[in-house]
């Protein structure tokens, strides 16, 4: 597995009075995730079998067709995160993978996570405290630990050290023990530590998949530590692999 060294400062994906907050903000999807439609069957799923079992879906459960058409055609990954509202900070994901027919089935999940604290927005800008909503690209990943064994180029640094208290006081140590970047507003190829903002800083940046905390983040999906260890180790980057995230009635658009 190929390791990368972050030289940048980490960036925070959850508000504590002891961080600087300059991570977790959001853009609007790039022409990565947003410009490769792939082929949607206009049916969610095929009709049953003789033997009366159901088949796996042509389209993945929960996405409209708007929605499944930004994924790229390439992709056979896809983690679904689907609000509780557009409003809410409360998060199920799943992960699913394509066969070679095309038809998808459940990998992994479903867990439950957090997003930003006032849930959801298609046109976030740095500190509105909501998670952009779309489909992005995932590809690079790290965190403080030893890589539990991912596939994703994992970079292991003590820069991913965090310490202070969220939202609801919860502590945040160990939120950044392992973390996915999510390919918004930033560099793809770089350790998620990389400041780099290609559409500038008002567009926030560092908004990654990382550990529960036990509360809502600034932009970021959170996923609790023993399903964010199945996650990297699930994530492969030969398929291509994307997170579709939003509130649940945006999805289904």
């Amino acid at each position: 597995m190929p390791v990368r060294k972050g030289t940048a400062t980490v960036l925070t994906c959850a508000l504590s009075a002891a961080l600087v907050l300059t991570g977790c903000g959001a853009q609007r999807p790039s022409a990565a995730s947003a410009s490769a439609p792939a082929s949607a069957s206009p049916e969610a799923s095929v009709p049953e079998g003789r033997d009366g079992a159901n088949r796996a879906p042509a389209r993945l459960p929960g996405l409209g067709p708007r929605t499944y058409a930004r994924i790229p055609d390439g992709t056979t990954q896809a983690l679904v995160v689907s609000g509780d509202g557009v409003d809410g900070n409360v998060a199920t994901a799943v992960l699913h993978e394509r066969d070679q027919a095309g038809r998808w089935h459940r990998a992994a999940g479903p867990w439950t996570g957090h997003n930003a604290l006032r849930g959801w927005t298609d046109d976030h800008v740095a500190g509105d405290l909501r998670s952009p909503t779309g489909v992005f690209r995932i590809g690079d990943s790290g965190g403080r630990l030893p890589d539990p064994g991912a596939r994703l180029p994992y970079d292991q640094d003590e820069e991913f050290g965090v310490s202070g208290t969220g939202f609801l006081g919860e502590p945040l140590e160990g939120s950044f023990d392992y973390v996915v970047a999510i390919d918004y507003n930033r560099v793809p190829g770089r350790t998620p530590l990389d400041k780099e903002r290609p559409l500038g800083p008002e567009k926030g940046g560092g908004v990654w998949i990382h550990v529960d905390h036990g509360g809502p983040t600034q932009a970021c999906v959170s996923l609790l530590r023993e399903d964010m260890k199945e996650l990297l180790r699930a994530l492969d980057p030969a398929r291509e692999p994307v997170v579709v995230m939003g509130p649940a009635a945006a999805l289904a658009d």
